[in-house]
């Protein structure tokens, strides 16, 4: 035996062993032979394989066995099935050798997981149906997406090995569909940490200089944290509390994420740090001592009346119950207290898999129930093909919630954003279809309302009533839209039918036969799409004897017609192509891994320049287009569409130009514009496309246009900029609205 295979097992046993001692509180004796079972196999499946940061396979299974137990708290047939995650799919073991060898339950859960695996590998894209495939997997058993999630997070810790382009496409994925999952489960502390290492790969500058600045941050501010904590716990102690308190920054992501939907700096973003106390109080007097802590606080220090959240009483959905307010501390900085019980803190911690109690444990969580009901709900339904399927899924079971009621009383949980129509469809399908009215409160209000958690909505209904087209601009929930459609549909459907009828008798009068050529020239002639697209607008009146008449008397002329059209068509593209090229046909930018040299587009969403980190997305309709890494639509493209995007890279930058948007904002003082223009054209001889200032009660804004050659140019504008007195912002933007 080798000094390395030495090593090997010692890395390996050690491991297992730390595994074993981790849960030894928690399991017995056969538990730990069920485990032990499952670790040999896996060893043996996997034996000879090595990761590719070197190290033997099997440690993977390991870790993620370790992340099942100890980071989300599952139980002994989790910590098999993740030992055993890869054991199908990479070795010549089945599914039915599994089942023999040890339990059904543990067969199924790993089928599960090799079906997630097939349907999202580490490099393939989000597809419609594979997202599909993987949501009814996870509602048969939400133990399979929790073992996922420890699956992909130790995969995303050690994604350090991998090209920059796999480590991207992955981290998109994880943003898009991973962290938004263990949000909905609960998983908090697996939700931070999967999007700030996704952050890490997908804005790595942004990331290093956020963190650079938290931790600087936090050794400037961590006496003055602990000075709060000390007075905070004397008070707790004097009003005859039990508790422990522990103190929470902000993540890095949630931090950037604030930055850009609030348009704040770093320094504005006020709730950086957090203290959470945990009170340890029995079952039936939670509630009131949580809120007798509040008290406590909130006498000491002033609250902030916007940011008190109190999900004590209304608990989210997926089960996590605390009372959060902001309250102004010492010295005038704002910190975040967090306040729940040693119960309401492991759910938090754990999410579902604290309190979901599976076959080997006891019953379910009625919470739990309801939204892999709803699951199942959305993804049962036939019409659920389109495009927008994804974004409306995750609009559903994703998103933030309010709480509203029925006349009665009922609590009902919606989609933050839904409408009163939203609330109608909730209580039933059909009350939704013949709505009429809703009352919020006892006010009537339109249809289109944004309801606010608390709202009592009552619903008027009228059998006369009918879906119509425009109320699918305003609701927000799934099951709407598809009520909507569906209804929609069928009216299409008999609309299509009659105006079939009548488009033939038309025709006939005309004296033109329905032949399936003449049908199609009709389509063509009309600049539609489909027969069927014909046949509506012919019974709704649209294509009338007018028209048809127009469409007779041209018909012999027919084929000069059209040949006319493509000679024009192809000339306004060409035109249109030479136009969107002229500007960028000296950038070198080459794709994929064979950096082949390809005709491209730079996307006006985020204008890249030369320099920035960028990709290719190949388009169904534009061609190859090149975004930023960190364009707002990179997620989205890099996770859905990955099939479709191509590495790029820059191999040279001379003799391209860039037109860049920057938004300049400072105290205003006389000469300040003059100065600003002089730093530009006189100081960098930068071209200014475009430019425009305002000021308001002595605040300056200014939005300008220039063209720059590449990223260092464009650096050097901000920065210099900057340095100009009264100047305080100067950011870059995609575009001006």
């Amino acid at each position: 035996m080798t000094a390395n295979e030495d090593r090997d097992i010692v890395l390996v046993d050690g491991a297992f062993n730390d595994l074993l001692n981790s849960i030894d509180y928690k399991t017995e004796e056969a538990d730990n032979v069920l485990i032990t079972r499952a670790f040999q196999l896996a060893k043996d499946a996997h034996k000879g394989v090595r990761r590719k940061t070197g190290e033997p396979y099997i440690t993977h299974p390991i870790a993620v066995a370790q992340i099942v137990a100890t980071e989300i708290g599952l139980g002994p047939t989790s910590i098999a099935t993740a030992l055993m995650h890869d054991v199908v799919e990479d070795s010549d073991y089945t599914l039915e050798d599994i089942e023999n060898m040890f339990n059904p339950n543990i067969a199924r859960l790993i089928d599960g997981l090799t079906k997630i695996s097939g349907v999202v590998g580490m490099e393939s894209s989000m597809q419609l149906e594979n997202y599909r495939k993987m949501l009814l997997t996870i509602s048969d058993d939400v133990r399979v997406i929790l073992i996922k999630l420890a699956d992909r997070l130790h995969n995303m810790r050690t994604m350090q090995g991998m090209p920059p382009h796999k480590q991207l496409k992955i981290a998109s994925e994880t943003l898009f569909i991973y962290a938004p999952l263990a949000h909905r489960l609960g998983l908090y502390s697996i939700k931070t940490e999967l999007e700030d290492i996704s952050l890490k790969y997908t804005e790595p500058e942004v990331f290093e200089e956020l963190k650079d600045k938290m931790d600087a941050l936090q050794k400037k501010d961590f006496e003055y944290l602990n000075k709060f904590t000390r007075k905070v716990s004397d008070e707790l102690l004097k009003a005859g509390l039990k508790f422990d308190i522990k103190k929470r920054t902000k993540s890095i992501f949630s931090i950037r994420r604030k930055m850009r939907n609030q348009q704040v700096s770093f320094e504005e973003v006020y709730d950086k740090y957090a203290i959470r106390i945990i009170l340890d109080t029995p079952l039936s007097s939670e509630k009131a001592e949580c809120w007798k802590a509040y008290s406590v606080i909130t006498e000491n220090y002033s609250p902030n009346p916007s940011r008190l959240r109190d999900w004590i009483s209304a608990p989210k959905s997926n089960g996590y119950e605390s009372l959060h307010s902001t309250v102004m501390g010492p010295d005038g900085n704002w910190v975040e207290v967090q306040i729940r019980t040693k119960r309401m803190d492991e759910i938090a911690e754990n999410g579902f898999a604290a309190h979901w109690k599976y076959k080997e444990d006891s019953s379910g969580s009625n919470q739990l129930d309801t939204w892999l009901r709803r699951i199942r709900e959305f993804l049962d339904n036939p019409d659920n093909d389109s495009e927008d399927f994804i974004d409306n899924f995750k609009m559903n079971l994703f998103s933030s919630e309010i709480f509203v009621f029925t006349p009665r009383g009922e609590m009902v949980t919606l989609p933050k954003g839904a409408t009163a129509l939203d609330f109608a469809f909730d209580v039933h399908s059909e009350v939704g279809a013949h709505c009429l009215g809703t009352k919020v409160n006892g006010k009537l209000v339109p249809l289109s309302s944004p309801l606010k958690s608390g709202d009592q909505i009552e619903v008027l209904t009228s059998m006369k009533q009918e879906p119509k087209e425009d109320w699918l601009s305003f609701v927000k929930t799934g099951k709407a839209k598809q009520r909507i459609k569906q209804s929609l549909k069928k009216e299409k459907q008999l609309i299509t039918g009659q105006g079939q009828m009548t488009l033939e008798r038309k025709l006939k009068v005309l004296k033109l036969k329905s032949t399936h050529s003449n049908i199609q020239k009709l389509v063509n002639f009309f600049g539609l799409r489909t027969p069927e697209e014909l046949y509506y607008k012919v019974g709704l009146g649209v294509i009338d004897n007018k028209k048809l008449r127009e469409y007779a008397r041209e018909t012999a002329g027919l084929v000069n017609y059209f040949k006319r059209r493509i000679v024009k068509s192809n000339y306004a593209k060409q035109k249109s192509l030479d136009k969107n090229t002229k500007d960028n046909k000296d950038l070198m930018l080459v794709f994929g891994t064979d950096e082949h040299e390809m005709e491209y587009t730079l996307a006006k969403c985020c204008n890249p320049v030369p320099g920035d980190r960028v990709f290719g997305f190949v388009t169904t309709a534009e061609g190859l287009k090149v975004h930023r890494d960190d364009c707002p639509n990179a997620v989205l493209l890099q996770s859905r569409f990955a099939n479709r995007t191509l590495k790029a890279k820059w191999v040279d930058k001379k003799g391209s130009m860039a037109t860049i948007n920057l938004f300049i904002e400072g105290m205003d003082r006389i000469g300040l514009v003059n100065d600003v223009t002089k730093v530009i054209s006189s100081e960098l001889s930068l071209n200014i496309k475009a430019i425009s200032f305002s000021v308001d009660d002595g605040l300056f804004t200014g939005q300008l246009t220039i063209e720059v050659a590449d990223k260092v140019a464009l650096t050097d504008t901000i920065q210099n900029i900057k340095q100009l007195e009264g100047i305080s912002t100067v950011s870059r933007v995609g575009k001006f609205s």
